[in-house]
């Protein structure tokens, strides 16, 4: 029971920032931007909350800075793949490539600095899966809010039929008057702020200090999520859990006296995105202008 719950707090805690980041990819992926620059947005806000953090003495005023950040990575690949036409895989690439680079570069010690942690009356005492969900960071809690929000956004609200027209055939929404890459854009600064909010999240509520490339690729990993979930909401979720499960295994069997290979452990999680992909990419049909420009007049 000890270990169950060990590997369950872990798996939750892994996956929340996961959860943040994909509620942002889904909604880009329906509006029918591959978002690779996720990686950044993750890396870069936090990065920029630890140091705001550390600049004020406010864990929330890092938390602030590190949205702030992913809205500014997102404000910038939206200007060069729907304003300029420039290739989206090349500026996500470039800004994941940039982004590793100044954090790398700009990273210096700071204090140990971490949002607070709110336990649940009564709820926080529940055996095996009290502590891991109801005595968490309080922003754990923002997805109790966010999850339905995003849902209402993209499948009732007019925003979200028009981006779901964006993704689906640009060309027929351009007719009816939709400005697609307008759609576009405001879809993926909503996915910089999510994400900004999950590599805050992960500095300030997980680790508590920013580490050279801490996302380790868990913006690709949240993009494989998004793939084994067929691109619903509730599946995108389920594959976060699947990763963050994968995650935590890595982490606690050592821990509980488990001898495996090292090297294996920490493919695990890659590897296990790396089969969803191949498994499911073609099992789920996507948004069938995912990924694919949208100039005006050209079909």
């Amino acid at each position: 029971m000890e270990d169950f719950e060990l590997i369950f707090g872990s798996a939750i805690r892994l996956a929340v920032p996961l959860m943040f980041a994909a509620l942002g990819e889904w909604i880009a992926e329906r509006a029918g931007t591959l978002n690779i620059s996720l990686e950044a947005m993750m890396l870069g806000a936090a990065f920029s909350s630890v140091m705001g953090a550390a600049a004020t003495g406010s864990a929330e005023f890092g938390l602030l800075c590190g949205i702030v950040t992913g809205l500014l990575v997102a404000f910038v690949h939206a200007t060069f793949s729907h304003r300029l036409s420039v290739n989206t895989y090349v500026v996500g690439l470039t800004l994941n490539v940039l982004v590793l680079g100044l954090t790398s570069y700009l990273t210096v010690k700071t204090d140990f600095y971490q949002i607070d942690r709110v336990a649940i009356p009564v709820l926080s005492d529940l055996p095996l899966v009290g502590d891991a969900l109801f005595n968490a960071r309080w922003t754990t809690y923002l997805l109790v809010a966010l999850i339905p929000l995003a849902w209402w956004l993209v499948q009732r609200s007019r925003w979200g039929l028009e981006a779901r027209a964006a993704g689906e055939n640009p060309q027929s929404a351009d007719v009816t008057g939709i400005h697609v890459n307008k759609r576009r854009r405001q879809a993926l600064l909503i996915c910089g702020l999510l994400a900004g909010l999950g590599g805050a999240h992960l500095a300030l509520a997980e680790v508590g200090a920013f580490n050279t490339n801490m996302t380790a690729g868990q913006g690709y990993i949240v993009i494989a999520a998004v793939i084994f979930g067929g691109w619903t909401l509730r599946g995108t979720l389920l594959g976060c859990l699947l990763f963050g499960g994968a995650d935590a295994m890595r982490l606690a069997l050592p821990a509980m006296g488990y001898e495996l290979n090292a090297q294996l452990l920490i493919a695990s999680p890659y590897l296990l995105a790396l089969a969803a992909m191949f498994f499911f990419a073609k099992s789920h049909r996507g948004p069938a202008a995912l990924g694919a420009p949208f100039v005006r007049g050209i079909t």
